[in-house]
């Protein structure tokens, strides 16, 4: 029924992209950190304004996925969670896309923001490399012999 959304989660706990819980979340989105900030869908109305506030101060958006406290939890190894906030954008648009599959007009504007800004961070991420590779290439000397 989630499409694999609560395993992608998941995965980005896994991977140190994810901030779980309140104190986490509004410290990756005061400093900007934060992606996407999703929240349960039942979080307390004090949890969700709170939420709605630091997505507006931290400029990322805040979406509800339609997943329970209880869930949400589950997908990241916890008994219950109401806020996460994701800082890696690759991991936020996949997020976002999945849920666009299912809902289009709810999540359809912030799922081609959050694409563009992933393409536009693989590409200058690419754009580091090439440079890191020249000016290894320039550092070798001529006649040393090849690394292996």
């Amino acid at each position: 029924m989630d499409d694999g959304l609560t395993g992608l989660i998941g995965l980005a706990r896994k991977a140190g992209k994810a901030e779980v819980g309140e104190e986490p979340v509004t410290a990756a989105a005061t400093a900007h950190k934060a992606r996407l900030i999703l929240l349960s869908s039942d979080a307390a109305e004090n949890t969700a304004k709170r939420a709605r506030r630091l997505g507006e101060s931290g400029n990322c958006p805040v979406i509800t996925p339609g997943l329970t406290k209880a869930q949400l939890g589950a997908a990241l190894g916890r008994s219950s969670c109401a806020l996460v906030a994701l800082t890696d954008v690759g991991f936020a648009a996949s997020v976002v896309k999945k849920l666009s599959a299912r809902d289009p007009e709810t999540y359809g504007a912030v799922a081609e923001r959050l694409s563009h800004k992933a393409e536009k961070t693989q590409r200058r991420r690419k754009e580091q490399r090439q440079r890191e590779k020249a000016a290894q290439a320039r550092a070798r000397k001529p006649w040393a012999p090849p690394a292996k």
